[in-house]
C-alpha cells in the first residue's frame, strides 16, 4: 500500500517559532493531508513545558484553534500536517504526539513532541512493551510510541542530550520515517532523523530549520544541508548543526543553494498553483535545456559520473516510475530507441522488483521521479544496483534521496511544482529523457554531432511552440466547462500518442473524478470500440501527416467511432485538414518532430482537465485521496 508524504517544520532560533512553523505548514499544504498540528517550547513558568494545538482536517482549522487558545511565546517548536495511516484522521491521531516519563502528560502538553513521515513497522511489539510498564496511549498511531521512548530514554540517561536520546531510539525502529522531536529540558535544539524518507537542514543567521522539503523554509534562508540515510541531525538557537549517523559518527552535510526563491512558490495572480505551472512550462523547458552543450558544440550533463566505455558498454535500457513519470517514461523509449537502437523497456517502479527483472552490468536503469524520493521507485534503483546495473536518475529536486543513491543525475530544473498533478515536471522530464537519449546516441556512435545538434535545436524551438499553445487555449476552456455533465471521456492515440493518451486519461481521473481511460488506437477494434455509444467524448491525439502511415490509420479510427456516435475532440498538427470533417472539436498545435510532439499537444489534455475540474467545483490543486510525493512503499 502506498501513502503520501507528510509535511514537517521544526524550528529554534531568535523568531517567533508560532508563525515560522504555520508558514512553513502551509507552504506545504499541496502534498496532502487530512490533519494538522504545532507544538513549541513554553518556558514562561518555573519549569518548561510543551504546549500544542492540533486539529483534523485543514491548517485553517489548527488556525482557528489557535486564535481561540493561543500557544505561549517560544522561539523552539516544530509543525506537522498528516495523512493518516496508523489510526483515522482525528483530533487526537494528529501530530505532535506528546509524553513524559513521569506520566504527566496529554495530548496536548508534556515533556517531548514528536512528529514523524512514515510508517514503524514493528510498533506493535515496542508499543506492547510499553504497555506492559504501564504507559497510557492517548492515540492509535505508531508514532506515539517514539514519543513514551524518548521521553524515557532521555530521563534514564539523565544527561540532557536528546541527539543521543534519538540515536539510542532510532536504532530500535524498523521501517521508513522521518522523526523531528524537541525537549522542554533542551530548549535550544532540535532533532531529527531520517531512513528512507526525507529531511532537509536549513541554515539561517542565528536560527535553524528541519523540514520535509525546503519550501517550509524558503522564506528565511536558501542555504540547506542534505541529510543521508540513517542519519541524526540536531540544530541549535545559534543556527549551528551537528549530523550524525545513527551510531554516532559525526558526518558532514553536502551543503547545497536553492535556486528558487519564495515568490516562485506563490501563485502569482493565477487561480490555482497548476494554472500558474502549466503557464511556466515553456520557461521550465527552456531551463532544462539550458547550459547543456559545451564550447566544441557537443551535448553535456549534470552529474554524469557514469564513463563513456561505460555508456557504450549498455546492451539494455529499462526505465522505471510511477504515475505521470511512467508516461514521461514511455513517450521515452520511442525516442530512445530510435536515436540509439537499444532496447528500452519501461517498468512500473512499483511492480519492478517483484517481477524478477533481468539485470546485469550492461543495464541502464532509468529512474524518473521529480520529488527524488518516490519509495517505490527508491526501492527499484535499489534493487539494480545490488544487481550491479548502472543508475542514471532524472529528477528535479537537488539533494533528494534518489539522486544521491545514483550513478548519474539529469537534473530538470523546473523549479517548484504545487499542484499534485503533475503538469511542467511532465514535460521537463520528458524534455531530460529526450536529452539522455540525444547523450547516450552521442558517446555511442550512432548520430553524428550534427545529427544532434539538429535535434537539440528543434528542442530549443519547443518552448516557443508550448507557448504558442498556451495562447491558443480558450476554445480548450469552453469545450471543458460545456462538458461537466460528462461521466467517461476515452483518449486514443498512436505512436508517441498512446502514453499522451493515457496521460490525458489520468489527468481527468485525478483532476475531475471522472472516469477515463486511454488507449492505444489499433487495439480499439479488439475490444474498446464495444464501450462507443451516442454522444461518448473521445479526445483522438493525431500524429504528423508527415507520417502518412500512422496518420492515416488514426484518421480511419475517427471515422470508426464517429460512425458509431461518438463525439470526437481532436488534437492535429497546423495545417492538417484531412481531420477536419471527422472532428466535432478540432485544436491544432504547433508543428514539431513526431517524436517531440508531446511537448505541445499535452497541453491541453492539461487545460482540458483542469477547467473541467474547476467547472465541476473540485479543487484543482488538491484533489481528494492524493498528494504530491508518495515516500512510503
Amino acid at each position: 500500500m502506498l501513502w503520501p508524504m507528510c509535511g514537517i517544520v521544526g524550528y529554534v532560533g531568535s523568531q517567533q517559532a508560532l508563525g515560522i512553523v504555520i508558514e512553513g505548514l502551509r507552504r506545504m499544504e499541496y502534498r496532502g493531508y487530512d490533519s494538522a498540528g504545532i507544538a513549541v517550547v513554553d518556558r514562561s513558568g518555573a519549569d518548561a513545558r510543551l504546549a500544542g494545538a492540533k486539529k483534523a482536517g485543514k491548517l485553517a482549522n489548527l488556525e482557528k484553534e489557535l486564535d481561540v487558545r493561543p500557544l505561549p511565546a517560544s522561539t523552539t517548536g516544530l509543525g506537522h500536517t498528516r495523512w493518516a495511516t496508523h489510526g483515522g484522521p482525528t483530533d487526537g491521531n494528529a501530530h505532535p504526539h506528546f509524553s513524559d516519563s513521569a506520566g504527566v502528560y496529554t495530548d496536548l502538553t508534556g515533556k517531548v513532541a514528536v512528529i514523524h513521515n512514515g510508517i514503524i513497522e514493528n510498533f506493535a511489539r515496542l508499543k506492547a512493551e510499553l504497555a506492559a510498564e504501564n504507559v497510557t496511549f492517548l492515540s492509535e498511531t505508531d508514532t506515539e510510541v517514539v514519543a513514551h521512548l524518548l521521553a524515557r530514554d532521555f530521563d534514564e540517561a539523565g544527561d540532557g542530550d536528546l541527539g543521543a536520546a534519538m540515536r539510542r531510539v532510532v536504532n530500535r525502529l524498523q521501517g521508513a520515517f522521518t522523526l523531528v522531536a524537541v525537549h522542554a529540558d533542551a530548549p535550544d535544539v532540535v532533532v531529527g532523523a531520517r531512513r528512507n524518507s526525507p529531511l532537509v537542514i536549513g541554515v539561517g543567521q542565528g536560527e535553524a530549520f528541519l523540514a520535509s522539503d525546503v519550501s517550509a523554509f524558503i522564506a528565511h534562508t536558501r542555504e540547506a544541508i542534505e541529510m543521508g540515510q540513517d542519519q541524526v541531525a540536531e540544530i541549535f538557537r545559534d543556527g549551528s548543526v551537528r549530523i550524525t549517523t545513527f551510531d554516532g559518527e559525526v558526518v558532514e552535510g553536502k551543503r547545497f543553494h536553492v535556486s528558487w526563491d519564495a515568490s516562485a512558490a506563490e501563485k502569482g495572480g493565477y487561480d490555482w498553483f497548476m494554472q500558474k505551472e502549466i503557464a511556466e512550462q515553456p520557461q521550465a523547458v527552456a531551463d532544462t535545456l539550458l547550459g547543456r552543450v559545451n564550447g566544441q558544440g557537443r551535448l553535456k550533463l549534470d552529474e554524469m559520473r557514469l564513463s563513456e566505455d561505460e555508456l557504450r558498454a549498455i546492451t539494455k535500457i529499462i526505465v522505471v516510475a510511477c504515475g505521470t513519470a511512467y508516461h514521461a517514461g514511455l513517450i521515452a523509449k520511442y525516442a530512445i530507441e530510435h536515436w540509439t537502437r537499444v532496447p528500452v523497456e519501461v517498468e512500473l517502479a512499483s511492480e519492478f522488483r517483484y517481477r524478477d527483472p533481468i539485470l546485469t552490468k550492461d543495464t541502464l536503469v532509468i529512474a524518473i521521479s521529480q520529488s527524488g524520493e518516490t519509495m517505490d521507485t527508491l526501492m527499484a534503483i535499489r534493487h539494480a544496483r545490488e544487481q550491479h546495473s548502472r543508475v542514471l536518475a532524472i529528477c528535479n529536486t537537488n539533494g533528494s534521496t534518489i539522486p544521491r543513491e545514483s550513478d548519474a543525475v539529469v537534473y530538470t530544473h523546473g523549479g517548484p511544482e504545487i499542484g499534485v498533478a503533475s503538469t511542467k515536471a511532465f514535460l521537463t522530464q520528458l524534455t531530460a529523457c529526450y536529452l539522455v537519449g540525444l547523450y547516450l546516441a552521442q558517446v555511442r556512435g550512432v548520430k553524428f554531432n550534427d545529427e544532434v545538434a539538429e535535434v537539440l535545436t528543434q528542442l530549443s524551438d519547443s518552448p516557443a511552440a508550448i507557448a504558442e499553445t498556451l495562447n491558443r487555449m480558450e476554445p480548450v476552456r469552453k469545450l471543458a466547462r460545456s462538458m461537466v455533465g460528462a461521466r467517461t471521456v476515452l483518449f486514443l492515440g498512436r505512436h508517441v500518442g498512446y502514453p499522451m493518451a493515457l496521460e490525458g486519461a489520468l489527468k481527468l481521473k485525478e483532476l475531475a473524478y471522472i472516469h477515463a481511460e486511454g488507449f492505444a488506437a489499433g487495439e480499439l477494434k479488439h475490444g474498446p470500440i464495444a464501450l462507443i455509444e451516442q454522444d461518448l467524448p473521445v479526445v483522438v491525439v493525431v500524429p504528423s501527416p508527415k507520417r502518412p502511415l500512422l496518420h492515416d490509420k488514426i484518421v480511419s479510427n475517427i471515422q470508426e467511432i464517429r460512425a458509431r456516435g461518438a463525439k470526437t475532440i481532436v488534437i492535429a498538427e497546423d495545417g492538417d485538414d484531412v481531420v477536419a470533417p471527422y472532428a466535432d472539436f478540432l485544436f491544432h498545435v504547433p508543428e514539431l518532430p513526431i517524436l517531440l510532439q508531446p511537448l505541445v499537444a499535452t497541453v491541453p489534455l492539461q487545460v482540458f482537465a483542469a477547467e473541467l475540474a474547476d467547472a465541476l467545483g473540485y479543487d484543482v490543486d488538491q484533489p481528494r485521496n492524493l498528494a504530491k510525493s508518495v515516500t512510503v512503499e
